[in-house]
């Protein structure tokens, strides 16, 4: 009979136990900010198509507003970043050395390709201030999101 009582006690506190619950469980959470995506923009050229120069600079500098951006400049578009450089202006643009400062105060990186500095007849010495020589690790640096590129 005692046994017959401790299965019968043994099967309540089971099913006891298996019953679901409505009570909150009390957790701890712990929430970490969401990565920023980066934008990764590529600019080729320079005086021949100003579109294409002044188009991404300006994506830049909006897209810096909430994203990781980082802007690579190379071909003929080195020929921009050097000191005593014409600029560019064009149609609805701000002249693309405006789009560069304005990034350059938003700590916006903006590289330029060494060896097409040298093609240009240029050292990194003569870039514009704020510019910078590129560095392969910053390409994956710059951001701990996604990275999307825009090229032009």
């Amino acid at each position: 009979m005692k046994s017959l009582n401790f299965l019968a006690l043994l099967a309540a506190l089971i099913l006891l136990g298996c019953r679901e619950t409505t009570a909150p469980v009390a957790t701890q959470e712990t929430t970490s900010p969401a990565a920023r995506d980066g934008v990764f923009i590529h600019i080729t050229e320079c005086y021949d198509d100003p579109h294409r120069v002044l188009m991404p600079l300006k994506m830049a500098t909006m897209m810096a507003e909430d994203k990781d951006v980082i802007v690579y400049m190379d071909i003929h578009s080195v020929n921009l970043l050097v000191k005593g450089a014409k600029d560019i202006e064009y149609a609805d643009f701000e002249s693309a050395h405006t789009y560069i400062r304005k990034l350059i105060d938003m700590k916006v990186g903006v590289y330029a390709c060494p060896t097409c500095l040298k093609i240009a007849g240029y050292e990194p010495a003569d870039l514009m201030e704020g510019i910078q020589p590129a560095n392969k690790d910053r390409f994956f640096d710059f951001t701990k999101g996604r990275i999307i590129t825009l090229d032009y």
